[in-house]
């Protein structure tokens, strides 16, 4: 697929996807979306690539929301259709056995914030702005705000952000869970990557199955999200990366990992 609203790259084992309408802050009509759908695809179906960022273009807006302009004269049926395709490529996101961050350079608002949820972690620059502000043109989220968000965040906090239509900072996003790392926005990017880099470093079957174990075990009863561990836990032990992670342990040496 030709790209017109996204960035595409790999370097060093790390994919790059950054959103690129800069006129529109990065909002997300329904070309963005297949776009991100078909990068996301082609990271998964990539052995070559281990991690993927996820930002935006300019120093702005990582993505501003969806498209209102596009949106305004929906009707209900292609409403639901532009929603579905939204879940659709956010799961897919989410669910990648490869571990993604958003690296949030700005505004993150409604489907910003419902993007960066789906990735495993949030990197983000003292200039962010999160929030879901959909109730304010009488809509609710519907990209995973009401689920997602109350999962990250607590139900209480969720529907002050969701009812209320209200935005957070950089600093509060950090201390209700929402972002994992705050950086001047000049940093932001090479903080991003050199931790990347560490992931793509790391034994790709072994953070295949730790991301499945967290993902997949998290609605779980407490016995079968421990039985799904030690399942996963176990097929570590076919991998020719777990075996040179325990020599080297005992060697005292780093260890060399072949991604197998």
């Amino acid at each position: 697929m030709e790209y017109k609203n996204i960035l595409f790259s790999v370097e060093e084992g790390i994919a790059t996807i950054t959103f690129n309408r800069p006129k529109a802050l990065n909002a997300m009509n329904s070309e963005t979306m297949l776009e991100l759908k078909d990068a996301v695809t082609a990271c998964k179906d990539d052995d070559n690539v281990k991690v993927v960022i996820l930002t935006g273009s300019g120093d702005k807006s990582f993505v501003a929301g969806a498209d209102i302009a596009q949106m305004q004269d929906l009707e209900p049926c292609d409403a639901l259709a532009f929603m579905e395709m939204g879940h659709e490529t956010l799961r897919l996101l989410e669910t990648l056995p490869k571990p993604s961050i958003a690296a949030v350079n700005g505004f993150a608002l409604g489907g910003g914030t419902e993007i960066s949820m789906a990735c495993d972690m949030r990197f983000v620059a003292e200039s962010a702005k999160f929030g879901q502000p959909e109730i304010l043109i009488g809509l609710i989220p519907g990209w995973g705000g009401t689920q997602r968000l109350s999962r990250l965040i607590g139900m209480g906090r969720a529907k002050e952000l969701v009812l209320g239509g209200g935005q957070i900072d950089a600093g509060r996003a950090y201390e209700i869970g929402l972002a994992n790392r705050v950086y001047p926005l000049d940093q932001l990017m090479e903080e991003t990557r050199k931790f990347a880099r560490k992931l793509a470093g790391m034994p790709a079957f072994g953070v295949k199955m730790a991301k499945h174990s967290i993902n997949f075990g998290y609605d779980l009863s407490l016995d079968n999200a421990n039985r799904l561990e030690v399942e996963c836990c176990a097929q570590c032990f076919s991998t020719r990366d777990q075996k040179e992670g325990m020599k080297a342990f005992l060697e005292k040496r780093k260890p060399n990992y072949i991604g197998r």
